[in-house]
């Protein structure tokens, strides 16, 4: 069920938010001087290998460009680091198996675990039978349904998404009030697409711009490209489109190119680095993307890591790793775009 993998290598970077520093935990015991150095930290800080600790990883099939990023980053950060022994479980959409995944972890003592549930709601019961069993849960992405469950939750913005390509929107159509603005979101069923959807609603309603046309794709190729082209025939004209994910990007941008429409600019969403490539090219109608970092599992096994040998995160003053960290949702375009390259993920 689980491969094994021991990182020996010296630590890299995948998160700004947990960069390397000296470690701050507060004073050594006994000191009345609140500018004394902890008695457990090193000049090298977090950095320093410390006592190796196990942790379980488990998340899901990695059916999609994203998600396949999501595992890569992961046991790639796994591999990085000295003192970490992580235990991947195999990806998986099936919540059951999951389950199944997670009490084996339970039942192998592990000292953390980082899960990215196919189910949050459904993951919740075992995830809380984790942390009453003393092993810290990293919740990623998907939300459990008790925050008793976790640790630590590491979330990507989906609310922030949608208001930023509201935003950007806004920026480049905000002095035309008939302008037409178009939206291609994912599965509209799940949250997460209903958050991006309130953002740029929201985002678009500060320049007195509206959505007139809206038709949800399901996050794959096919089902992008069936959407754009119902909405192109709808639609004569359109001013801007947001597409909600790079991956179903690509029959989006096949159906555009078969309609021969160009009149319009597309902002993409998670920030793929083939979208960030035609960004960069300035030959396409993407001419931005707005980030829903792949990062995420990575920077929980950064997080369990700290977490299970009891360290704070270096470039904070609190003593304790923070219990909720939403990441950023910044809108990448020609002018940013070789920052974020680094960490684009393959669709």
């Amino acid at each position: 069920m689980f491969a094994v993998r021991s990182g020996r290598k010296m630590l890299v970077t995948t998160g700004a938010f947990l960069a390397a520093g000296a470690l701050i935990t507060g004073c050594s015991s006994g000191s009345s001087d609140s500018s004394a150095q902890p008695s457990n930290a090193s000049s090298e800080g977090n950095a320093a290998a410390g006592e190796e600790v196990v942790i379980g990883f488990s998340g899901p099939a990695a059916d999609h460009g994203w998600l396949g990023a999501i595992n890569s980053a992961a046991i790639a950060q796994g591999d990085s680091l000295e003192d970490v022994d992580l235990r991947v479980a195999e990806g998986t959409n099936d919540a059951n198996l999951q389950i199944s995944q997670v009490e084996q972890f339970i039942n192998d003592k592990v000292d953390a675990i980082v899960l990215l549930p196919t189910d949050g709601a459904a993951l919740t019961a075992v995830a809380t039978k984790a942390m009453e069993a003393g092993i810290p849960v990293i919740n990623v992405d998907r939300e459990f349904s008790s925050p008793a469950a976790a640790r630590t939750t590491i979330l990507g913005d989906n609310y922030g998404m949608g208001r930023s390509a509201g935003e950007y929107i806004c920026e480049r159509l905000g002095d035309k009030p008939d302008a037409i603005v178009a939206e291609i979101p994912g599965v509209d069923s799940l949250p997460l697409t209903q958050e991006r959807s309130k953002g740029f609603e929201e985002a678009l309603k500060t320049c007195g711009l509206d959505v007139d046309n809206r038709v949800p794709a399901d996050f794959t190729v096919a089902g992008g490209e069936a959407a754009a082209a119902q909405l192109l025939s709808a639609a004569p004209k359109i001013d801007a489109i947001w597409n909600h994910d790079d991956d179903q990007g690509h029959g989006v941008l096949a159906a555009i190119d078969s309609a021969g429409r160009d009149e319009f600019f597309m902002v993409g969403g998670a920030g793929s680095k083939n979208a960030m490539e035609l960004i960069k090219g300035g030959d396409s109608v993407l001419e931005a993307t707005v980030l829903y970092p792949s990062t995420q599992a990575a920077d929980g096994v950064r997080l369990a890591r700290l977490i299970a040998q009891n360290k704070a995160m270096s470039d904070l003053v609190e003593v304790e790793a923070p219990k909720r960290i939403v990441l950023n949702a910044p809108v990448v375009t020609s002018e940013n775009v070789d920052q974020y390259l680094p960490t684009a993920f393959t669709s």
